[in-house]
């Protein structure tokens, strides 16, 4: 059953890409909703990972599945939380009011501090509070990106999770960090790098920072 979904997933990390599922996954569609009630974890987490696949290139396929399967049941939705990682990270709104992560205009972003500077196989360190203008935060979303210095003045966004809840608190604070260590999936070029707070898919605060190799 998990070879099923594997199979016909159009952006398997390890195998070719299936250009044809790419461009109209349709016919991918009873495959995975027959395996939506399917008792084994592994399973679900492969349809959840092929429902990721399909948002990249067709979101909209996603929204009519949520429409007809989420709410169903806690597996259900389990699948569509993680099937729709890369639209959370994109802060789609029509995937961010499915989960309830609203507008955060009340939300305010205080006592900021960042690292200025990082050298080699540093740590970028920064910390920050989140507030309300009125009553709790609430269900909020909270992330990170950087924005990499690539070849030829190119550059590359990364969003990364700090964490999610439903906060019955009217402040918060965060204190993080991100590691310049080597690592095979990510090469890391000198220059002036892009750090932003992200909100519910909101971005709350910009600033830049300089890495030197």
């Amino acid at each position: 059953r998990r070879l099923a979904s594997e199979g016909c997933r159009s952006r398997l990390p390890w195998g070719i890409a299936l250009a044809k599922f790419k461009k109209d996954p349709n016919n991918v569609i009873p495959i995975i909703e027959s395996l939506m009630y399917d008792t084994e974890e592994y399973v679900r987490k492969s349809v959840a990972n092929n429902i990721n696949d399909i948002s990249k290139d067709n979101p909209q396929i996603v929204y009519t599945l949520i429409e007809k399967w989420y709410g169903k049941n806690i597996n259900i939705d389990w699948i569509f939380k993680h099937g729709c990682r890369t639209l959370l990270k994109s802060g789609d709104p029509k995937i961010m009011k499915v989960f309830g992560y609203h507008d955060p205009k009340f939300i305010d972003i205080a006592n900021i501090k960042s690292s200025k500077s990082v050298n080699g196989e540093g740590d970028f360190e920064f910390s920050f509070d989140i507030k309300s203008k009125k009553g709790n935060i609430g269900k909020l979303r909270i992330e990170f990106a950087i924005e990499f210095v690539r070849m030829k003045g190119k550059s590359s966004k990364k969003v990364f999770k700090i964490g999610e809840g439903d906060y019955d608190i009217n402040s918060k604070h965060i204190s993080k960090h991100f590691s310049f260590r080597k690592i095979s999936t990510r090469k890391y070029y000198s220059g002036n790098h892009k750090f932003s707070i992200i909100i519910n898919g909101i971005e709350k605060y910009l600033s830049d920072f300089k890495y030197i190799l």
